[in-house]
């Protein structure tokens, strides 16, 4: 008598309800593992672009500031005028190295004085522990790192703009970045300007750093790779150690039960992402918790297969053409390196 094939047992992270505590929440504000063994050493600046070097070195001075003995402790910083806080925005396009700077004015800075987090993850901090308690939580760091700093959502720029103003009246240094889309390249100061535009309570404050340079990648912004078959992923996935297997819509459906905050708790100790059915978002709100998953994947190197459509399809020309468009541009940058990762895993594999 034949039996059927017993079912692959595969992980599955809508099976996944993390529960996490303030000290975890605070203690993940450090560069995220795809950058963790950068520094400023590990930066080639390119000759054709000396503003590359002026950055590393002006950016090495405000480290020495920062660890030098005579900063003392927050009960000094706090006497200190505003005016005194180093505060440096860095401008440039995509594949420049900003976030590689950033990640190396941090590691320079210590794990104990320097707190590293993307726009979201600041927002969402704001969200999980209360505005009041991350101020408290923040003011006795050096320095506070925020990269990519988001210009399409008024009432998140709002908040951090406030959250900003707090931290530097109470003596903490800042250091941001921000994208410019690829079609605004050579707009010379459209990302400064629109950046201390929207926290311009605090532009007199902050030090821009223009980075000029091609993008180190060397690809577009959007990948239109098709997606893999169903059956392929499931094949691909079974019997990889830490691996997970979840129908792409019912993945969106628990993204809408877990604080975004937890996104990165809910990828503990994954290793790949196999998703079936992939099609296109159902609308904004989860599109943007999807955009979200997507920065912890890449933040944690973990490589996808997408069965179905594949990450071409998954936002709207609509989407792509309104106030989000730079999120859903970076997301779909970055799920295609993951996926076109994934697929290489899969093809050596086989």
């Amino acid at each position: 008598m034949s039996t059927s094939p017993a079912t692959p047992t595969t992980a599955s992270l809508t099976d996944r309800r993390p529960d996490v505590g303030r000290d975890r929440l605070l203690a993940e504000r450090v560069p995220p593992p795809h950058f963790a063994g950068e520094s400023f050493d590990t930066y080639v600046p390119d000759p054709e672009y000396p503003s590359q070097a002026a950055a590393v070195a002006r950016l090495r001075e405000v480290a020495a500031t920062l660890t030098s003995g005579g900063s003392g402790g927050l009960l000094s910083r706090l006497r200190r005028k505003p005016a005194a806080v180093p505060a440096v925005y860095l401008d440039g396009g995509f594949g420049v190295g900003k976030t590689h700077l950033l990640a190396s004015l941090a590691a320079a800075v210590g794990p104990e004085d320097a707190a590293y987090g993307t726009f979201v993850e600041w927002t969402n901090l704001v969200g999980a522990l209360g505005f009041r308690p991350t101020v408290d939580a923040l003011a006795g760091r050096k320095l506070v790192c925020i990269d990519e700093f988001e210009l399409d959502d008024p009432g998140d720029t709002v908040l951090m703009s406030r959250l900003l103003r707090e931290l530097t009246d109470r003596g903490v240094a800042l250091a941001a970045t921000s994208n410019t889309l690829p079609e605004s390249l050579g707009e010379g100061r459209f990302a400064a300007d629109d950046f201390l535009r929207e926290i311009q309570d605090l532009s007199d404050r902050f030090e821009v750093l223009r980075i000029d340079g091609q993008d180190y990648r060397r690809r577009e912004a959007v990948t239109d790779a098709p997606g893999l078959s169903d059956d392929a992923v499931r094949a691909a996935v079974a019997g990889v150690p830490g691996a997970t297997l979840d129908a792409f819509g019912d993945l969106l459906a628990h993204l809408s039960t877990v604080h975004a905050s937890r996104y990165g708790a809910l990828l503990d100790g994954v290793a790949l992402v196999g998703l079936t059915g992939v099609g296109p978002v159902p609308d904004q709100d989860v599109a943007l918790r999807l955009v979200s998953l997507v920065d912890r994947l890449y933040d944690r190197d973990v490589p996808v297969l997408l069965g179905g459509a594949g990450e071409s399809v998954l936002f709207t020309e609509q989407m792509l053409a309104g106030g989000y468009r730079k999120k859903y541009y970076r997301a779909l940058s970055r799920l295609g390196a993951l996926a076109e990762r994934g697929r290489q895993e899969a093809a050596a594999r086989a």
